[in-house]
């Protein structure tokens, strides 16, 4: 990658990914203290690379980083017959460490 810019997207605003952010032991997660941030980032970026742009963007500790691929959607355009895709992207989950401060996604950059 060129740098850590490149590797995060932005996070993935849904209602299950802000659950998971907001409440430590939501949706399966019982005993658990750690806050878990769900990212949009680049399709090549690497476990590794994930982690260190958290740590140096964010400043806080990463405890583990899980990555899932999506494909794109078929869609179609208003008013045309040919069906076009969607770009394919990748998401991460990242767990921070246990003791770590909250992170707010509008104070985070």
């Amino acid at each position: 990658m060129k740098s850590i810019w490149d590797v995060i997207k932005g996070p993935v605003i849904t209602e299950k990914a802000l659950t998971m952010k907001d409440e430590p032991e939501s949706l399966g997660r019982s005993g658990n203290d750690r806050q878990m941030l769900t990212l949009k980032v680049d399709r090549r970026a690497t476990k590794p690379e994930i982690r260190r742009a958290v740590e140096q963007i964010l400043g806080v500790k990463v405890d583990e980083v899980r990555v899932a691929n999506y494909h794109g959607k078929m869609k179609r355009s208003p008013g045309r017959r040919e069906m076009g895709r969607r770009s394919d992207w990748k998401k991460a989950y990242i767990t921070l460490k246990a003791g770590q401060r909250p992170i707010m996604y509008e104070d985070a950059v």
